[in-house]
């Protein structure tokens, strides 16, 4: 996303190797974030698999020492940036966007926590409006507008109204990704999504649940307060019964029609200066995906 950015951002005669060996070490800056945190999320909701890896800390003879790993991987970002742009002009927005993301995406995290803590079960925290903002800071700044605003800074680009407008587009796509990732996690292909889910044992506020909770009937709530959060499998094939009953896969679908329009809306309000190809680029590839 950092180079591609990159590259409709910049005139191709400005795109040197220099500039180009910067814009993959941006990429690869954001990767190492993505990995602190995974590492790190991974610990505190006890998973098993990552990508279709075993999780790090679950390696044998890992454990808690996965920590330091975790923070080493952050380390490294700071010690890239200082490699390759530091005699840069756009140095030291690249610090505060990379400081500010981690920020941002650790308030997600501690939203997600405070709002579903394991074992201890209250549907009334699983509201649509805590559901936006625990996603919008836990994965839409850090996957989208990070990478891009990297990029536009690269490119000379530090104006706020930009930066506002970008941002407008982007956090949209994020929520959207994350509501595709949750709606993936029980409706995908497991050998697609190489994942192990366990959303529902572990009393995750899912825009699964969000969604069951705003159309279920009364005698479905009362289905889905004994059975969520809980370990047992037959409790957590019951809330599964309860999700195909509602057809939430249908629900799922017309949302994707109609976040998809809202995100290309968005992009003809508020892309220009920038171009927008950046954006709807992006959008054509989380239209839809599978994994």
């Amino acid at each position: 996303m950092v180079l591609v950015a990159f590259q409709e951002l910049v005139e191709p005669r400005k795109q040197d190797a220099d500039s180009l060996q910067q814009a993959l070490t941006l990429g690869w800056c954001v990767e190492l974030l993505q990995a602190f945190f995974l590492v790190t999320d991974d610990i505190m909701d006890s998973s098993l698999i990552c990508r279709g890896q075993v999780c790090w800390y679950q390696k044998l003879g890992m454990g808690l020492d996965a920590i330091i790993a975790a923070i080493l991987l952050e380390a490294c970002i700071y010690r890239l940036l200082k490699l390759y742009c530091r005699e840069q002009p756009y140095h030291l927005n690249l610090i505060e966007l990379f400081l500010q993301s981690s920020y941002q995406t650790e308030i997600g995290q501690t939203l997600d926590l405070i709002t579903a803590p394991q074992g201890n079960v209250d549907l009334g925290k699983f509201m649509e409006k805590r559901y936006k903002s625990t996603v919008k800071y836990k994965t839409a700044f850090y996957s989208f507008y990070l990478p891009v605003a990297a990029a536009m800074y690269m490119a000379g680009i530090d104006g706020e109204k930009e930066h506002a407008n970008a941002k407008k587009i982007l956090l949209e796509m994020g929520e959207y990704f994350q509501i595709q990732d949750d709606y993936l996690d029980f409706f995908g292909d497991p050998s697609v999504t190489s994942k192990i889910v366990t959303d529902i044992q572990d009393n995750k506020c899912s825009w699964l649940v969000v969604q069951c909770l705003q159309w279920a009937t009364p005698e479905q709530y009362q289905i889905l307060k004994e059975n969520y959060g809980q370990k047992e499998a037959e409790k957590g094939a019951q809330v599964k019964a309860l999700y195909e009953e509602l057809d939430l896969l249908a629900v799922f679908s017309q949302f994707e029609e109609d976040s998809y329009s809202h995100i290309i809306v968005l992009v003809e309000q508020y892309a220009v200066p920038l171009p927008p190809a950046i954006f709807l680029g992006l959008a054509c590839n989380i239209y839809k995906w599978k994994k």
